[in-house]
């Protein structure tokens, strides 16, 4: 029923203008709409919808992430911008703080300006 539907995520904001600042300028996503309650933004034709909220905690968990090409150009990007990536001392990450897993997809983590966590990932 719904498998030939266009998916859309949802993340929360406490904090609408910076979190339109990141997704917008540093992540690059397309701005689609923008009112009092949040903003939707388009990446590779899937939407996400950034909801304002009054108070966030974030979750210990990813809440959102992308399938890149190349994961260690994509973190060089980004570190290039000022996103930090996470390291964590329960697995093992290689320089650029990339996992990879059992299976051989390799997994980087980073947070939003909410503290939501985001993943990147690729598979060799």
């Amino acid at each position: 029923m719904l498998s030939n539907q266009r998916i859309k995520a949802f993340v929360s904001t406490a904090q609408p203008s910076v979190a339109r600042e990141f997704y917008e300028k540093k992540l690059g996503l397309k701005l689609l709409s923008q009112d009092n309650y949040g903003m939707e933004f388009e990446a590779n034709e899937a939407h996400i919808r950034i909801s304002v909220v009054d108070k966030l905690t974030p979750q210990p968990f990813t809440v959102l992430g992308w399938d890149t090409e190349d994961i260690t150009a994509t973190i060089c990007n980004l570190t290039a911008i000022g996103i930090k990536f996470e390291r964590y001392n329960f697995i093992e990450q290689d320089e650029n703080g990339i996992w990879t897993a059992p299976g051989g997809t390799r997994v980087a983590w980073f947070k939003d300006p909410d503290g939501n966590l985001l993943s990147l990932s690729d598979k060799q």
